[in-house]
C-alpha cells in the first residue's frame, strides 16, 4: 500500500536531512545578509511542506532527494522520520513567525532576529550533525508527552552508536 500523500516517511536519510538543513542555513543566512525578504515566505513554505509531507512539495527537499543525494558516494543512513518530522515542525513555528512578522506586521528586523536564532539549530544539523528537534523529541518520549507509540523505534534509537568507518 503506497503511503499517503500528506505523510512523513518513517525513516529518513540523515545524510539528505543535512543537506536539507545546510539549504536552510544558505537561505536564512541569504534573507539575513542580503535583505531578500521574500526568502522569509519561502523558508516558511519549505518548512510546512516538508512538515504536511515530507519532501513530496518541498522544493528544497526534493533537489535533495532526488538530485543531490543520489550524486554523492555516501551511504545512506536511515534514522526514524517522527523526531525528524518534529525538528521540522520546530522550524516551521520559527520561519511561519518569521514571515507573519515580515508580511503581517511590517517588522522584518523582529524577524531578522527569529531567523537568525532559526540559524543556530539548523547549522547544528547541517554541519555536526546534532539534530537539536531529535533531542527534545526524545526528551519529550522520555517524560511521557510524547507516547512511544508515535515512533517505536526511537525506543531503541538513542541506543545506537554510528558505524565507524571503514579502514
Amino acid at each position: 500500500m503506497a503511503d499517503p500523500f500528506f505523510s512523513f516517511p518513517r525513516e529518513v536519510n540523515e545524510v539528505s536531512a543535512r543537506l536539507v538543513a545546510g539549504g536552510v542555513v544558505l537561505m536564512a543566512a541569504a534573507t539575513l545578509w542580503l535583505d531578500v525578504r521574500w526568502l522569509t515566505a519561502l523558508l516558511a513554505y519549505g518548512f510546512v511542506a516538508r512538515v504536511l509531507t515530507g519532501p513530496k512539495l518541498s522544493p528544497l527537499g526534493q533537489l535533495v532527494t532526488r538530485v543531490i543525494t543520489p550524486s554523492l558516494p555516501i551511504k545512506a543512513r536511515m534514522v526514524p522520520g517522527p523526531p525528524k518530522r518534529f525538528a521540522q515542525a520546530i522550524g516551521a513555528v520559527f520561519t511561519v513567525t518569521a514571515a507573519i512578522l515580515t508580511f503581517g506586521f511590517d517588522r522584518f528586523d523582529l524577524a531578522q532576529i527569529v531567523l537568525a536564532v532559526l540559524l543556530v539549530p539548523a547549522s547544528l544539523e547541517a554541519f555536526v550533525g546534532v539534530c537539536v528537534g531529535c533531542q527534545m523529541f526524545r526528551l519529550l518520549m522520555r517524560a511521557g508527552v510524547i507516547p512511544a507509540t508515535v515512533c517505536e523505534a526511537c525506543n531503541d534509537i538513542w541506543s545506537r552508536r554510528p558505524e565507524p568507518a571503514p579502514g
